[in-house]
């Protein structure tokens, strides 16, 4: 990788900071990164915080911004709509994640090497810094969307990330919760973005601090998410194996009468013998909408690039 430019006065930066009763650590993360950015402007925004979340982010220089809709996911959609900038940071308000890491973020962006930047968290953490059960969520999760989308990422739910003007106004977030990052990695993969991981340090929270997440609620969101993302924008692969499920299903079903004919000459079970049809009838209305689905998409991803094509000219 090259060696990281310099910014340019002319660049504008911001840091977004999504923060949901973070007291105990905002006023440290708004002061890393200014230190750490001192031309970014530093942005937080607070979730329906019932502590002084907001006073000390205020006092410590940043500017705050209110979402009146819980949930993670709609924080995201307003930091993308309001902030204007040419480069980004997002970062969690937790101080999980270490503000000197930022440079080495945004070295890419600004080399035009990535639309993202990953802060990926599995090469070196503290102990405790993982809840139960998160890193075999986070494993399943990388492990079902490399599969779906034929990458090789490490971290999809890292919640430090820097990006350019381009994918922040060109992601249609639709998330409402924790699962935001999930299909921000997945739009960006459908709509081939590139995206770079830079390993970070993981620290675990301080005391007194706490983690909002609900391990199991959140996993099923960030599943029913991945799904719901993977059928809309990889449908030809979603409808082919459901497909292939039942057409598998009905052969093997259909080799009992058939085999009962050949030995007998005679279909005694009927009911068998319909339901393998019907399962066979299935699998290719499957098929079928697969493929509609699939150039469907294709003309949509064909439409976006010319859009995004015509904004950046419309910038020049």
């Amino acid at each position: 990788m090259e060696a990281s430019p310099k910014l340019s006065n002319e660049l504008k930066l911001a840091v977004m900071i999504p923060c949901f009763n973070e007291e105990v650590t905002v006023s440290k993360v708004v002061n890393d990164f200014r230190k750490a950015l001192p031309n970014a402007v530093i942005y937080v925004f607070d979730n329906n915080s019932t502590d002084r979340t907001a006073q000390l982010a205020r006092a410590a220089g940043a500017l705050v911004i209110k979402e009146p809709r819980q949930g993670k996911g709609y924080v995201v959609q307003k930091m993308f709509s309001e902030v204007e900038a040419d480069i980004y940071v997002m970062v969690d308000g937790d101080d999980t994640y270490p503000a000197d890491a930022v440079q080495r973020l945004i070295a890419p962006i600004l080399n035009n090497q990535a639309d993202m930047v990953v802060g990926s968290r599995f090469q070196k953490f503290e102990k405790n810094a993982f809840r139960p059960f998160h890193e075999f969520g986070n494993w399943l999760v990388r492990t079902l969307v490399n599969l779906i989308f034929n990458a090789n990422l490490t971290d999809i739910l890292s919640g430090y990330r820097a990006f350019n003007r381009s994918i922040v106004k060109g992601l249609p977030i639709v998330s409402q919760g924790f699962e935001v990052e999930t299909e921000m990695v997945m739009q960006a993969l459908y709509y081939r973005y590139k995206i770079i991981e830079i390993p970070v340090e993981y620290r675990a929270r301080p005391p007194g601090s706490y983690s909002k997440l609900n391990t199991i609620k959140d996993g099923v969101l960030v599943l029913k998410t991945l799904i719901n993302v993977a059928k809309t924008y990889k449908p030809l692969l979603v409808f082919f194996s459901l497909g292939a499920v039942f057409a598998g299903s009905g052969l093997i079903l259909g080799l009992i009468p058939i085999w009962e004919f050949i030995q007998t000459g005679k279909v005694q079970r009927f009911p068998t013998a319909i339901l393998a049809t019907g399962l066979v009838l299935i699998s290719i209305i499957c098929w079928v909408t697969g493929i509609i689905l699939d150039s469907i998409n294709y003309r949509f991803l064909e439409v976006q690039k010319l859009l995004a094509a015509k904004n950046q000219n419309d910038r020049k």
